[in-house]
């Protein structure tokens, strides 16, 4: 049976994976997901006489009494009523606000399922971590190689002017169809939930001073630490100007250095090609954390929201995009997602575009038979500031707030003041950390919206951010094929590039 698994095409071996870990997972959070522990006082820090955790999936409760007879009652996810009543989002804010509590529920309050989600999650983490490490030298090898082949600058002026109108184009029409759709849901009209302000309140920089940023970021005082520090945007626009400058030289130190740097890429696709043979188990161990740790009941209340957003990721990626493919690439919209079936999967499992970069770049080159000349600069450059999926969910979810919050829609002007906002942010908050909290912050100000209703969406995010992910590694690769097809158009290079009939 195992042989079999194996001798399957890549993209099966992940399906198959994703599937075996989502069923135990929730199996495990249905059957072991609920447990509640008395700790004996020798347990206890001083002070305190008695301990009640319970814990199960969507909620954990911790009840503490002191000595004098106090009690100390702390709430993670829960319900409406927990949230306005003030708990935590997460266990990692528990684990920042309340340290003792914290390494009270892990070492003696946790469920069987949250224990499987937890070894599920760093056993993944393993597989996330590999690709983080080839995705550094494969960007800089990549991009290098890619540049330098080109032979003269202005191919790489054309090539740039294409993929950013691509990316400002697709991450607009994302946009719209979010704002369509939540307009035509109004997901936040008569809903039962309430917002209550956090203790803590969120802050953020005006939307000039962060694209400013991402300005600076394109000129790194010290390229060497910005490859350790895995600045992104910096490592990209050194790479392309250090390449530039090789062009210009030209003659035989551009021969050496374009020799380097693709003899570099062979062995970095090597190696990267072997990691992404375990990519059906790093899956398996992604899924099982999310669905052993993600209990169904926090999603009850925002299940409206949720499908508003899902219905509008699902219309862009499966309509908007595959139209692109169709009548500008002139690709078959299904051949071309089987190709790419192996990053999907991944980013979906990892939420993380630039941890899936290699699966992608991958993908596209030997799976979908798209250049390198192409790949190397459309996807490190998409992977850093194309997030179409990231942008609709962003507007979707203020204007849900604003539904909840007004009760009612907002007016048409404040509705294209999110669009504008959202798509400009989209652009610039790519190198910032926790960019979508940051950039949903800025939306809400624009709009005149507090920053603290923001706790009321941190429940579900980590399930949308799986989708919108798999939404934004989906618009990368379409991206490529649609540059690439208005590259070969415009050199009259010959045919239209076909998918291979079996990829593996």
């Amino acid at each position: 049976m195992i042989g079999r698994l194996l001798h399957l095409a890549l993209h099966w071996q992940i399906a198959i994976a994703l599937l075996l870990g989502a069923a135990i997972g929730i199996t495990a959070n249905i059957t072991m997901g609920v447990r509640v522990t008395e700790l004996e006082p020798s347990l206890l820090p001083k002070g305190y006489k008695n301990c009640k955790i319970d814990d199960r999936p969507g909620r954990v409760e911790i009840v503490l009494t002191r000595e004098s007879g106090k009690t100390e009652r702390w709430v993670v996810g829960g319900g409406p009523e927990d949230r306005a009543a003030g708990s935590l989002a997460t266990l990692e804010e528990l684990e920042q606000r309340a340290p003792t509590v914290y390494r009270l529920f892990q070492r003696h309050g946790r469920s069987f399922a949250r224990r499987l989600g937890d070894l599920g999650d760093r056993l993944g983490q393993l597989f996330i971590r590999m690709l983080r490490m080839v995705s550094i030298p494969l960007i800089v090898v990549s991009l290098g190689s890619g540049v330098m082949g080109l032979g003269r600058a202005s191919s790489l002026g054309r090539i740039f002017t294409r993929t950013f109108a691509y990316y400002l184009g697709t991450s607009m029409l994302a946009i719209v169809t979010g704002l369509i759709m939540v307009n035509v849901v109004r997901p936040g009209i008569g809903t039962s939930l309430r917002l209550a302000s956090t203790e803590q309140e969120l802050h953020a920089e005006s939307m000039g001073e962060i694209l400013f940023q991402q300005v600076e970021s394109l000129i790194p005082p010290n390229p060497i630490a910005a490859l350790s520090d895995a600045r992104f945007l910096s490592i990209i626009s050194f790479t392309i100007l250090f390449s530039i400058c090789a062009i210009v030289v030209g003659g035989g130190i551009l021969e050496r250095f374009r020799q380097l740097f693709s003899d570099a890429f062979e062995v970095m696709m090597t190696m990267t090609n072997g990691i992404i043979r375990l990519a059906p188990v790093g899956v398996f161990f992604l899924i099982l954390y999310v669905t052993t740790t993600q209990g169904s009941s926090v999603f009850y209340s925002l299940a409206l929201y949720m499908g508003t957003v899902l219905a509008a990721l699902a219309f862009h990626g499966l309509v908007t995009l595959p139209l692109l493919l169709k009548f500008v690439a002139h690709r078959s919209p299904l051949e071309y997602a089987r190709a790419m079936s192996p990053a999907l999967l991944t980013a979906f499992s990892s939420s993380s575009s630039n941890g899936t970069l290699p699966v992608t770049i991958s993908c596209v080159e030997q799976r979908a038979g798209i250049s390198n000349r192409i790949s190397s600069f459309v996807l490190p450059l998409g992977a850093t500031i194309n997030m179409d999926g990231t942008a609709l969910y962003e507007a979707v979810a203020v204007l849900f707030i604003a539904q909840v919050y007004h009760g009612t829609t907002l007016p048409i002007a404040q509705q294209i003041v999110v669009a504008i906002t959202a798509l400009m942010v989209s652009i610039g908050a790519a190198g910032i950390p926790h960019a979508g909290l940051v950039m949903m912050v800025v939306i809400l100000q624009a709009v005149g919206l507090p920053a603290s209703l923001l706790g009321l969406l941190l429940s579900v995010d980590r399930v949308l951010d799986m989708c919108r992910t798999s939404v934004n590694v989906w618009s990368d690769s379409c991206g490529c094929a649609v540059v690439s097809e208005l590259e070969r158009a415009a050199e009259m290079g010959g045919p239209p590039i076909e998918i291979p009939s079996e990829p593996d």
